[in-house]
């Protein structure tokens, strides 16, 4: 079996090791990863024990180097981006091909490795959204955590789809492109937004949520996608009764959509293509420096998405 470099998680970080390249599944291509995205989510997976086997990596952009037996999915020579269930931080992985989109011309690996996590989100929370508030035209949305990618992702999207945003950021530098990409507000705390709002997207956690809550409007919907705070949430049901009355709170996983990655990675690229999605990559290193750039994001020093290229070791 041929070796290959990969990242492996190692006392709360990573390091590198060789591993086998991977074996693909008749309805899997193999592909030669150029660029890969690292996202907060994923630093805090690796300060927990994890899974025997188990290698980091949803977010890659690269080569198909081997197509998939089945005949589906693109040929080899492709330009791809990809969003594996695991391992894509490594020199190859093996991704099926229903979660393979061709990359667009004019469209760098490294600007594709940052849009499958983050872009997917954002693009199935607008849909969420939509549906909840019958419409985004002329909705007031309020968005917690609104500096990472997906927070960025989603305010463009929203602002193009005629929502007004608001946007909540602890940090004013990190959220200085909320502005152009759209946003009506960028204000510190949940606390500085005047309501009513007719939608809530809440990814922080502790009290943000309660606070969001009482901005809601009666009837409203808060999506509830993240806890980035990593601290609970607490309720008191009796303030609703003061506030947002029979407003509804809503789970949402981006996995849970029946739409194949692949098909929404097609309409990512496409925006991005058409330059009507402006990812936001706050820093591009060779993965070399993975280390350094997990502390960092875990930090929230990196704005946007953090892309790891894969130069010669």
């Amino acid at each position: 079996m041929a070796a290959m470099k990969a990242l492996l998680p190692a006392h709360g970080m990573v390091e590198f090791g060789d591993v086998g390249q991977p074996h693909p599944a008749d309805d899997e291509a193999l592909i030669r990863v150029e660029a890969f995205s690292v996202n907060r989510g994923e630093t805090f997976l690796l300060e927990n024990p994890c899974p025997a086997g188990w290698r980091p990596g949803k977010d890659v952009a690269g080569l198909v180097v081997q197509a998939a037996a089945d005949g589906s999915g693109p040929g080899a020579g492709t330009r791809v981006a990809g969003h594996p269930p695991a391992a894509g931080w490594a020199e190859f992985v093996s991704v099926p091909t229903a979660d393979l989109a061709v990359l667009p011309d004019g469209v760098s690996v490294s600007t594709a490795a940052a849009l499958p996590l983050a872009g997917l989100t954002a693009l199935r929370l607008i849909r969420v959204a939509a549906k909840a508030a019958e419409g985004l035209a002329g909705r007031r949305v309020l968005l917690t955590g609104a500096s990472g990618g997906v927070g960025h992702y989603f305010t463009e999207l929203a602002a193009n789809a005629g929502a007004e945003v608001t946007a909540i950021t602890a940090s004013p530098e990190r959220g200085a492109r909320l502005a152009d990409l759209g946003a009506r507000a960028v204000l510190r705390a949940v606390t500085d937004a005047e309501g009513p709002f007719d939608l809530v997207l809440e990814s922080v956690g502790a009290g943000s949520m309660a606070a969001g809550l009482d901005r809601l409007r009666p009837g409203g919907t808060l999506i509830w996608f993240g806890q980035a705070s990593r601290q609970p949430v607490t309720l008191n049901f009796f303030d609703l009764l003061y506030g947002a009355t029979s407003a509804t709170i809503q789970h949402f996983s981006y996995a849970d959509s029946p739409v194949p990655y692949g098909d929404d990675l097609v309409v990512l690229l496409r925006l991005v293509a058409t330059g009507r999605l402006h990812p936001e990559i706050g820093r591009i290193a060779d993965w070399a420096e993975t280390g350094t750039v997990l502390a960092d994001l875990r930090d929230r020093r990196i704005r946007g998405n953090a892309v790891l290229t894969i130069g010669s070791f």
